[in-house]
């Protein structure tokens, strides 16, 4: 209210299913926009995540600013205080160790899970039931690669390691339905060598443009990686100035990735447009008519004619010049376990698979064709707490 926002959890689920193309499931929906601010609230007040006061990201695709941004702008913030919680609360956190199977009873209940480490057979049994929250599998090249061919070996990815997808199987031996796995989403701007994202570069949701403009700076995800990869050679440049990085936190907060980037010389920092134009090999002419026309612009109102910036375009008639070469990755696979709004795995008929839950990028119903940013972790933390109360209850309703 005081940064004069008007938003509401019925327009962030209109977001939402519009960013997804109306493949998402509506309930499934809904029940994370209305459970969005309870959960930041519990993240808050009771595992002590810190958030940048007066700082919301208008993530592409999202009508309002309305993505909350944790100290740091990373998620070491949710990693190192949800540790400390689950520490604090004396909950085990077993790791080396490698989940292979869904364990049912004679009823047909997912009662356990059936693990592997160096070698040796463990089995975990649960009287709740068993919840999924293993993420998606866009460190899989293979599994990408299968469910959408587009997506081949020219990609890498920002994804952890273990982001392979195995669990998707086990889930679906054990009798759950999986939907939506030709649906992968690509992040736009990242490291041409690593693949991982280059933080520093969203520099664009401040004012930052695309080289050669050709594409809104905050449109879908998938809009501007399709856009990306369709220019020669499928990379762009993220251009700003001093005007831009003095305002933007994204900036400021991270240094190492200036230092690393331009050391890799993906990066380059110069004082003038001439030098920007020289180290890179871009035609002069184009970047300063380009530059020219958005100052212009800028001055004019900030209102972008050419691609309709919704946050409105910034003065980069002077220097200092930032720029970074950037190419899409994989990123976020929005297909998985189908789920009800309690989190409960469904079967191809819609009927729940008894003791079995999901929550976050391993379900499927949520994003439908493309996930808006912000949404994983308010995917995530709603369904995650979710499926924590469903899976209590049913333990104590076995007691």
């Amino acid at each position: 209210k005081e940064l004069g926002i008007k938003d509401s959890p019925e327009l962030h689920a209109q977001d939402t299913l519009k960013g997804g193309d109306y493949k998402g499931d509506p309930a499934v929906v809904e029940t994370m926009t209305h459970g969005a601010l309870p959960a930041a609230e519990w993240l808050k007040n009771t595992v002590g995540i810190k958030y940048e006061p007066h700082n919301l990201f208008l993530f592409g695709g999202n009508s309002v600013k309305r993505a909350l941004i944790p100290v740091g702008q990373t998620g070491t913030e949710y990693i190192t205080k949800l540790s400390a919680l689950a520490q604090k609360e004396k909950i085990p956190v077993v790791t080396g160790m490698k989940a292979v199977a869904l364990i049912k009873n004679k009823e047909g209940r997912v009662v356990g899970v059936s693990c592997e480490s160096n070698g040796k057979k463990y089995d975990f049994y649960a009287k709740g039931g068993i919840i999924l929250a293993t993420g998606g599998f866009g460190a899989n090249a293979a599994m990408v690669k299968k469910y959408n061919p587009s997506l081949d070996e020219r990609f890498k990815t920002t994804d952890a390691s273990g982001t392979t997808g195995e669990a998707l199987y086990m889930a679906q031996k054990a009798g759950a339905e999986l939907v939506n796995m030709q649906y992968i989403q690509t992040y736009l701007i990242c490291d041409p060598i690593s693949g991982v994202i280059e933080l520093i570069a969203d520099a664009r949701f401040d004012g930052a443009i695309l080289g050669k403009r050709f594409v809104e700076e905050l449109q879908r995800r998938d809009v501007i990686s399709h856009a990306i990869v369709d220019q020669p050679g499928s990379y762009c440049y993220v251009l700003w100035n001093d005007n831009i990085g003095k305002i933007s936190n994204t900036v400021k907060v991270h240094p190492e990735e200036y230092e690393t980037f331009t050391k890799q010389g993906v990066m380059h920092t110069a004082d003038n447009l001439k030098e920007v134009a020289d180290f890179f090999k871009i035609p002069y002419d184009n970047l300063k008519a380009t530059v020219d026309r958005v100052s212009q612009m800028a001055k004019d109102g900030g209102k972008d004619l050419d691609f309709h910036n919704r946050g409105g375009l910034k003065d980069l008639s002077t220097g200092k010049y930032y720029i970074i070469k950037a190419v899409p990755s994989i990123h976020h696979t929005m297909g998985g376990v189908r789920i009800n709004p309690k989190a409960e795995a469904l079967d191809k008929n819609g009927k729940p698979v008894p003791g079995l839950y999901a929550a976050g990028e391993v379900t499927g119903c949520t994003h439908g064709t493309n996930r808006l940013g912000g949404n994983a972790y308010t995917d995530i933390m709603v369904f995650g707490r979710i499926a924590g109360q469903q899976a209590a209850q049913a333990a104590q309703a076995a007691k």
